[in-house]
């Protein structure tokens, strides 16, 4: 037998293109690291013994080509030689191909891939052997007849193929490197077998074939090494994990098995090897699939139990939280000890986080969990319900209940040292019993809902009663609570139901007791509720946010009902009560000039009270604000003063016109007498605002005048106007205008001149007792403000002329009447 003259050129280009193949990888595995590194040696190991073995079978065929058919034992010899070196070849590319990236990232998933391998290859050479084999011999007198190296061959490259395509489908997307590479791999095999089939039996001819393919698999594994990267390996969810490798494998050799039956061939010991090793691959597959549902179901378990461990603890303090406190209970057996439930908020705590920033805040909230669970008795059990509150929940009896919170009201409240600074902060606890529990005068608890619900209610009213105090659950807690919810459900559609109405309290001049203005008060009349009064629903209104729709709803129709008056030719003047929630809002100051337009009222008629609580929240806005205020000609009143909040430096910078003292500095429990038979007993608290608000040049009005007594005091102090029970309380308007009609002689409901401007009064030294004026105090016409007024005390820079036919409506506007004045 001849070979052509070019078959060694050709037997040396393709070693050389051969060689290219591994000396790649080598170069590839010198770059990477790791897994991919052992992965990418394997591959070069694996090709360079392919390479070796297929030159032995290449060295055969020159050797041999002119004996070839006197050689069968020595080409037979060789033949095996190369199929055991591609079987080794084949094992160790197989290997690489494991350790390539995105194929098996752990030992136990590389296994799986080499079972489902076995398993898919074990079938495909049963298939190949009964189509090969007798009686159907598919390839006629081509077929191998009992040659070792071809079946040592055949089933290397049928565990190849199966491995590669098990790889494929497994391994996630991209999975173009790992699909070339398991192709190089499979083409490798493939090409020993073609060798050793020549060398065997078929030929030089398939085994040069073989030797022309080999370069193009080594050179495909080598440039799937460059190619494949790193996609997170294998789907580990083993439900998402598809079956038919394992059905279609084991239906095709059943159905090989029944046709090669049905035909008349017999199994050779081959054959039921291969089905033995199927066997086996299923078998061992079924144990590998069983661990990983077992531990597939532990991690759901373990993942189980540690999310519902999360759902029933704080992520931030690891204290339980709303659930596991209600867990807790549930769980605990019944005992004759009753649950006390202390419920704990932070006083101040929005303040830290305002100030010192949320990392601050987290870390006094880290160390209040820690202080609760270190301050408490075993079996006790801290919770943190959300933000700055906290709950105990515990076993015990009332009066150590209470031991408990007190201690924790001084554990909590200690000082929390941080680097920014020492965190100062108090707390209020509210406490509730569940049922057996406490005596008739406390409402039990029979749930752990109603547990929270109760020392939730404790402790708000702990919060309203000053805070940095402990609180125990009453009865009267849930009938306040339903009534605020009902009070505040109505109050909303009170205007619309027409429920709301004014009262006006007569403001008189002392002595003569005549009416000379009115504060104008908003009363509330509910249909199913009665009378509700103004300090239950006023407050109500400034938290739901109402304050504002009822104030401007209070202006109109005081200035409504104030230019009633004034049209049927009544002097007098009406003051309405501004929240400070209203007179910081930057829309007030235009309502209050809308009003005063839309019902053509003076603005010198129309006085605002702001209480002495406003001056205690922000004193440079409040100026501000009252400033615009007067620019509207508007008069401001400084109301309950005394009540301890402004002091003497605020109320000089207070742009106010008139001193409302407050009913304690009135109601004097003994006023002073002066020695001598005529001096009169007068209240020096009184006398001592009477000579301050004049001396600043502000008219001073007495409110809560209740008897003579007070009412002489007031006069004798030199106070010119008074408020009080004594003169009436809130009445309606028509009440009120028939005491006007009343005070007023008849010839001065029909001409009432405008009031003379008074004289300047005496020094102390030279008053008389009945002098209506105290000390360096001036009627308001002589006192300066924003809308025009001269002053005859206050430099010249601050005067204002006075527009051409605008003295009646000043003057208008002042304190006293024209029929006071003419008394005075």
């Amino acid at each position: 037998m001849q070979l052509a003259s070019g078959v060694p050129a050709l037997a040396v280009a393709t070693g050389l293109a051969s060689t290219c193949g591994p000396v790649m990888l080598a170069f590839s595995a010198q770059r990477h690291a790791g897994a991919r590194r052992v992965g990418l040696w394997l591959l070069a190991v694996g090709g360079a013994l392919a390479v070796v073995s297929a030159g032995i079978g290449v060295a055969a065929i020159l050797t041999m080509a002119e004996h070839w058919s006197h050689q069968q034992a020595q080409r037979t010899g060789l033949a095996t030689l190369v199929a055991v070196g591609t079987a080794v070849s084949g094992v160790l590319l197989c290997a690489g191909l494991l350790r390539l990236p995105g194929a098996a990232e752990t030992g136990a998933a590389a296994l799986r891939l080499v079972l489902d391998g076995l398993v898919i290859g074990a079938a495909l050479w049963f298939v190949g052997w009964v189509l090969l084999a007798e009686p159907t011999r598919l390839l006629g007198e081509f077929a191998a007849r009992g040659c070792l190296a071809i079946l040592v061959a055949t089933i290397t490259s049928a565990v190849a193929t199966g491995l590669t395509f098990i790889v494929g489908a497994r391994s996630r997307s991209p999975r173009h490197g790992l699909l070339l590479a398991g192709g190089g791999v499979t083409l490798v095999t493939g090409c020993g077998l073609a060798i050793a089939t020549g060398l065997c039996q078929a030929g030089p001819t398939v085994a040069l074939l073989g030797v022309v393919l080999l370069p193009f698999g080594l050179l495909a594994v080598a440039l799937a090494g460059r190619l494949t990267e790193a996609t997170g390996g294998p789907d580990p969810d083993v439900i998402r994990r598809g079956t038919a490798y394992a059905f279609l494998p084991m239906m095709a050799m059943a159905v090989s098995a029944v046709y090669h039956l049905v035909i008349g061939g017999n199994f050779t010991i081959f054959a039921v090897v291969a089905g033995i090793v199927e066997g086996f691959g299923l078998v061992a597959r079924q144990h590998l699939a069983l661990n990983d549902v077992r531990g597939y179901a532990s991690r759901l378990a373990e993942r189980e139990a540690h999310f519902r461990e999360l759902a029933h603890t704080d992520p931030l303090t690891g204290l339980a939280n709303r659930r596991g406190l209600l867990r807790a209970v549930h769980q605990d057996g019944a005992t004759e000890t009753p649950w006390v439930l202390l419920g704990l908020d932070l006083d101040g705590f929005k303040n830290v986080n305002d100030m010192r920033g949320h990392d601050v805040g987290d870390a006094v909230l880290i160390e209040v969990g820690r202080r609760l669970r270190t301050n408490l008795r075993p079996g006790d059990l801290a919770a943190r319900l959300g933000g700055d509150e906290f709950a105990v929940l515990m076993r015990a009896r009332p009066a150590e209940a209470q031991r408990i919170a007190e201690r924790l009201l001084g554990v909590v409240g200690s000082a929390y040292r941080h680097e920014a600074g020492q965190v100062f902060l108090s707390v209020s606890i509210g406490v509730a019993e569940s049922t057996g529990a406490g005596d008739a005068e406390h409402t039990d608890a029979g749930d752990v809902e109603t547990l929270l619900r109760n020392a939730d209610l404790a402790l708000r009213y702990a919060k309203q009663r000053g805070k940095n105090r402990v609180e125990r659950y009453d009865v009267a807690y849930d009938h306040l609570l339903r009534r605020r919810t009902t009070l505040e459900h109505e109050l909303r559609g009170a205007i619309e139901r027409d429920e709301l109405h004014l009262a006006f309290q007569p403001v008189v001049a002392v002595p003569s007791v005549r009416p000379v203005g009115a504060e104008a008060l908003l009363r509330w009349h509910h249909p199913e509720l009665g009378n509700v009064g103004p300090d239950e629903f006023i407050p109500l209104a400034e938290e739901c946010g109402m304050i504002a729709k009822l104030g401007a709803w209070v202006l109109h129709r005081a200035c409504h009902q104030l230019s009633i008056w004034l049209a049927d030719g009544h002097d007098v003047w009406v003051s309405v009560n501004v929240s400070p929630r209203e007179l910081h809002a930057p829309e007030y100051v235009v309502q209050v000039a809308e009003a005063l337009r839309a019902h053509r009222v003076p603005p010198q008629r129309l006085v605002l009270e702001v209480t002495e609580h406003a001056v205690a929240t922000d004193l440079d806005e409040l100026i501000r604000r009252l400033r615009a205020l007067r620019l509207t000609g508007v008069r401001i009143a400084l109301d309950d003063f005394g009540a301890g909040y402004s002091s003497l430096g605020q109320l000089r910078r207070l742009p106010i016109d008139i001193l409302k003292i407050d009913h304690s500095l009135v109601a004097e429990p003994e006023p002073i007498r002066p020695p001598g038979p005529d001096g009169r007993a007068f209240a020096p608290m009184v006398d001592v605002v009477m000579r301050l608000g004049h001396q600043l040049g502000l008219e001073v009005i007495a409110e809560g005048v209740t008897n003579p007594t007070e009412l002489a005091a007031v006069v004798e102090a030199g106070c010119r106007f008074g408020q009080g029970q004594l003169f009436g309380w809130g009445v309606p308007a028509e009440h009120l205008e028939a005491m006007l009609e009343a005070a007023s002689p008849p010839e001065a409901r029909s001409a009432r001149p405008a009031p003379p401007k008074p004289p300047r009064p005496r020094p102390p030294a030279q008053r008389a007792p009945s002098d209506p004026y105290p000390s360096g105090a001036q009627p308001a016409e002589s006192r300066p403000n924003e809308a025009g007024a001269t002053a005859d005390n206050r430099p010249s820079g601050n005067r204002k002329k006075p527009r051409p036919g605008t003295d009646s409506v000043q003057n208008a506007g002042s304190v006293d009447s024209s029929h006071e004045m003419r008394q005075a």
